[in-house]
């Protein structure tokens, strides 16, 4: 993959060797149902991986193509769920290993989704000097102009400051890339298939996350370069997709942008037009130029909160989707009961699994 000189290098995907060497093993006869349901599996997630390809540079981390993101993760989790329910697993087939293994990458998922609802909360607290300053600019006094440039700081001052929580992501995606290691089946054909359909869920998840990462960080060096083997049908599409993602987030830092995300680009640069030592007289207040602007301030802030809320709630989705699954494996009875009915659950449009 190409990348401009001053990137920083990418974080290993796989620290501890290729891990479906270790679920393969010999002697496990995968029967022509199990290959079409594996197959089915990976072409849908191809064709969701292909879909989130832009038409142009311009709709990159854009927040709606973000949310065509998150909702593309959340149909995949989903689709898991029903491959689960195909394969008809018994329960013994999962031992306290790996229901222990799930428990730990669902807590990092949902401690990812928390972090970037904090995000979206501090960007809407921001939002709110903007919306303060429009309407102060609705006012015909210069008193109220005043107030209004000032709340126009407060906004620069406040969305160029850090997020903890976002700065905490790295270590948790660091920990989600280590499940990747997964434990050996026991010469299980519906094993495998489960394994290799999880693989694939699990590199779309960390992917995802780190591009989200980046974006909120305002870091390029928060990207994940994932190296997956040609022996997924899926791994063509999801190498084009990370190459130009990838490299459009690093080349967009190293122009100097302060945020990758283009509405609040776009904000940012219309709020750079109002020049903190214009006159407030009367004059001033009915300048064509500034109205101008203030319209267009009024239309970008519009376009970042409304972003922000659609993203937000696909977040939460996804969320729920996670901790719904989750909730149902702790509380399953361990009897002989098939995972469909038991840790899974039978409500296919809320159950999934990671």
């Amino acid at each position: 993959m190409s990348r401009p000189q001053d990137a920083q290098p990418a974080r290993s995907f796989f620290p501890f060797g290729n891990p479906f060497r270790v679920i393969a093993p010999k002697g496990s006869h995968m029967s022509s149902q199990l290959l079409a349901l594996l197959k089915a599996f990976e072409a849908r997630l191809a064709e969701r991986l292909s879909k989130l390809m832009f038409k142009s540079k311009e709709e990159i981390l854009s927040l709606s193509w973000m949310t065509s993101a998150m909702e593309s993760l959340r149909d995949t989790y989903n689709d898991i769920r029903t491959l689960i329910s195909d394969l008809e697993l018994p329960v013994n087939d999962w031992n306290d290993k790996w229901i222990d293994i799930y428990l730990d990458i669902s807590r990092n998922v949902l401690d990812i989704c928390n972090a970037f609802s904090s995000e979206f909360s501090r960007l809407n607290t921001c939002n709110l000097s903007l919306k303060y300053a429009l309407h102060k600019f609705d006012g015909a006094s210069s008193k109220l102009f005043v107030r209004a440039f000032s709340s126009l700081d407060d906004w620069k001052h406040h969305v160029h400051s850090k997020n903890p929580r976002i700065e905490k992501c790295s270590t948790i995606l660091d920990n989600l890339m280590g499940s990747l290691d997964l434990p050996k089946v026991k010469n299980s054909a519906k094993g495998k298939v489960l394994m290799q359909a999880m693989y694939g869920v699990k590199v779309q998840t960390v992917f995802v996350c780190s591009v989200f990462d980046a974006a909120f960080s305002g870091s390029p060096k928060k990207l994940i370069d994932l190296d997956v083997a040609d022996m997924y049908s899926w791994a063509p599409a999801f190498s084009r997709l990370q190459s130009l993602i990838n490299e459009e987030i690093r080349a967009r830092f190293s122009n100097g942008k302060f945020s990758v995300l283009v509405e609040l680009e776009v904000v940012d640069a219309v709020v750079k037009e109002f020049n903190p030592s214009i006159q407030r007289s009367a004059e001033t207040i009915n300048n064509e130029s500034l109205l101008k602007t203030i319209e267009e301030l009024s239309k970008a802030e519009e376009k970042l909160s409304q972003g922000l809320d659609l993203l937000a709630k696909g977040v939460d989705g996804f969320f729920k989707v996670v901790l719904v699954s989750r909730d149902d494996l702790l509380s399953a009875p361990t009897s002989a009961k098939s995972v469909k009915n038991c840790a899974f659950g039978s409500n296919a449009n809320q159950k999934a699994i990671l």
